[in-house]
C-alpha cells in the first residue's frame, strides 16, 4: 500500500452494463449533444455481423431526428498503429463527425483516443503526439476534449474503454509509445455481454489473462490505496473465478458480464494506483518487437515475472493470494503466500491453454540484446527499472 499519504482516484467514464445494452447508443449519444457519430471498428468485427449490427441500432427508429452514424471506418489495424489513427482521423474528418463510437478491443478503443485527442489538437499526424515515446498531460493544462465519445468493449481485457491511456504502435521508431491524458477517455462506456459471446476461446483466455494482469500490477504498485484496491482485488477475484467459465463456456451471460466488468474495474484501478509495472514493460517490449498480442504477451509473463521479480512482489503476497481467492493463513511468510499465488497462474495459464512461452512469435536468445534495450526503452519502465540481470532471466524463461 502507498506509503507517501497521497491518493488521487478519478473514474470520468460513466458505465452501462447489461445484455443488449447497445440499444441505448443513440439516446446516450443524444445525451452527451451529439449529432454526427463516426463508427470506428475493424474489419475482424464487420466479418462477423457486430458492425451491422450497430448500425441497425442506429438506423432503427431514428427518422433523421437525434444523432445520426454518418460513416463507419473499420480499418484499424492491430496494435492501434499510428498511420490506422492517422486513416481514422481523415475519415472522421471527410464525414464531418463531432462524435466517436469506438467499438472492438484494446486496438480500437486505444486509436479512437488518438483520433479525439488529434481532432481535439487539430494534429494531422498522431505520431506528433507520441514522438518521444510518451505523453503526459495532467490538469489544470489538461482540458476537456468536447468530443462525445463512447467505448464498447468486445473483449473483456484491455479495459480501454474507461481508462486515459492509449498505447499507440509507432512504426517510424519500432516503439509503443503512450498518450496518459485526462479526458481521453469515453465519456460512457456501454458493456454489453452479446457482442462477446462469439470471442474464440484463446482469445476468450488471451485477453482475461490481460485484464488479470492490470488487477495484479495495481494491486502491487507502490502506489496502491484503499480506493484502487477496491476495483482491483473484486476485478481478480472474478476474473480467477469466471475466466474459466467463458473460456469454457462463451455463451454464459452472466460469467461474461462479470468479465467485461472486472475488465473496466481492474485498469481503473490500475491508473489509481499508477506507478511500476514490469510486466507491462516487458510485455509493450516483446509486443513492439514480435507483433505479439498484448493479451497473449501478459499470459506468459505474469507468471514469469512474479517469479522472477519476487523480491518486488512479496510485500504484497498475501493481497495478492486474497485478489486470487486463495486461502493462505496470516502467519504464514510472504514466501509462501507469493509461492501459492505463482502456482495458481500457472494453474491458469494451464487451463486456460495460454502460451507459456513465445515460440509461437520465434523469439530467440539472439534477439535478447534488443530486447534489453527494448524493455529498458519502454515508457512504462519509468517507475521500476528492471536490473539487467533479472531482464536476461526474464527473456531466458520466455524462450522456454
Amino acid at each position: 500500500m502507498s506509503k507517501t499519504g497521497y491518493t488521487h482516484y478519478k473514474m470520468r467514464t460513466a458505465v452501462h452494463s447489461a445484455p443488449g445494452a447497445i440499444i441505448r447508443l443513440p439516446a446516450l449519444f443524444e445525451s452527451l449533444g451529439a449529432k454526427r457519430v463516426v463508427l470506428l471498428s475493424d474489419q475482424g468485427l464487420k466479418d462477423v455481423g457486430i458492425v451491422s449490427q450497430i448500425e441497425q441500432v442506429f438506423a432503427y427508429g431514428q427518422l433523421g431526428k437525434g444523432a445520426q452514424l454518418v460513416g463507419t471506418y473499420t480499418d484499424i489495424a492491430p496494435d492501434a498503429a499510428c498511420a490506422t489513427v492517422n486513416g481514422a482521423l481523415k475519415f472522421a474528418r471527410e464525414v464531418a463527425a463531432d462524435a466517436i463510437l469506438a467499438v472492438g478491443g484494446g486496438s480500437v478503443l486505444d486509436a479512437s483516443k488518438g483520433v479525439k485527442y488529434a481532432l481535439h489538437h487539430k494534429l494531422l499526424d498522431i505520431k506528433d503526439a507520441v514522438q518521444a515515446g510518451a505523453k503526459f498531460e495532467v490538469e489544470p493544462q489538461a482540458k476537456p476534449m468536447n468530443i462525445p465519445h463512447i467505448g464498447v468493449p468486445t473483449t473483456a481485457g484491455t479495459g480501454a474503454e474507461v481508462s486515459n491511456i492509449a498505447v499507440l504502435y509507432n512504426e517510424e521508431s519500432g516503439i509503443k509509445g503512450a498518450l496518459i491524458v485526462p479526458y481521453i477517455e469515453p465519456d460512457i462506456a456501454v458493456l454489453d455481454p452479446n457482442l462477446s459471446k462469439g470471442l474464440p476461446a484463446f482469445l476468450t483466455a488471451s485477453t482475461g489473462m490481460d485484464a488479470l494482469t492490470h488487477a495484479l500490477e495495481g494491486i502491487a504498485s507502490p502506489m496502491a490505496n484503499h480506493f484502487s484496491d477496491a476495483h482491483t482485488i473484486t476485478a481478480a477475484q472474478l476474473i480467477e473465478k469466471n475466466l474459466p467459465i467463458v473460456v469454457t463456456n462463451g455463451q454464459d451471460t452472466a460469467a461474461r458480464t462479470a468479465m467485461l466488468e472486472a475488465s473496466s474495474m481492474a485498469i481503473n484501478g490500475m491508473m489509481a494506483a499508477l506507478n511500476a509495472a514490469p510486466i507491462h514493460n516487458c510485455s509493450h517490449a516483446f509486443g513492439a518487437l514480435f507483433h505479439i498480442p498484448h493479451g497473449d504477451a501478459n499470459a506468459v509473463l505474469l507468471p514469469i515475472c512474479l517469479e522472477v521479480l519476487a523480491d518486488f512482489y512479496l510485500p504484497n503476497a498475501h493481497r495478492l493470494a486474497l485478489a486470487l481467492n486463495l486461502r493462505v493463513a496470516e502467519n504464514e511468510s510472504n514466501e509462501q503466500a507469493l509461492e501459492a499465488v505463482i502456482a495458481r497462474v500457472n494453474g491458469l495459464q494451464q487451463e486456460l491453454a495460454c502460451h507459456s512461452t513465445f515460440a509461437k512469435w520465434n523469439v530467440q536468445a539472439t534477439d535478447a540484446e534488443r530486447i534489453t534495450q527494448a524493455i529498458a526503452s519502454d515508457p512504462a519502465g519509468i517507475f521500476y527499472p528492471i536490473p539487467t540481470d533479472k531482464v536476461q532471466a526474464i527473456i531466458a524463461k520466455t524462450i522456454g
